[in-house]
């Protein structure tokens, strides 16, 4: 079985999850956006019970950014390293990825709330919402 690694910028945080993401996929929800100052964010999304913190939980501070989401961040450096969900999702920032998934992007979620001066120009399948019961 593959194991995917992940870190912040500095090191202090290393994490993993078992098998390839059941998605990656753009999130284009304005709280993404401005967490991350970015059109959009492109998460692997994993199960929650595949995902474990390797070293540096310590250096984690989370952020409650609507009920049920916390999104945690290394206090040290500042990087965006993943969200926990009320489904048992945890949306892994890509960009924290230190190994590769097997596909790229699958598909772009929060359409409706897309930064207006940003076009999406692929034709992966667009979602409103999100596409796993959100």
């Amino acid at each position: 079985m593959v194991v995917h690694r992940g870190s912040c910028l500095c090191g202090a945080v290393e994490y993993e999850f078992d098998g390839e993401p059941l998605a990656l996929a753009n999130c284009h929800c304005s709280l993404c956006r401005k967490s991350h100052g970015a059109a959009f964010v492109s998460h692997a999304v994993v199960p929650a019970p595949v995902f474990r913190i390797l070293r540096g939980a310590e250096a984690l501070s989370r952020y409650a950014s609507s009920p049920g989401y916390r999104r945690a961040f290394c206090a040290t450096c500042g990087s965006r390293l993943f969200e926990e969900t009320p489904r048992g999702i945890v949306a892994v920032a890509a960009g924290s990825l230190d190994s590769v998934p097997a596909e790229g992007p699958r598909l772009h979620f929060f359409v409706g709330s897309k930064a207006p001066w940003f076009t999406i120009t692929d034709d992966l399948p667009r979602f409103e919402g999100e596409p796993w019961g959100g």
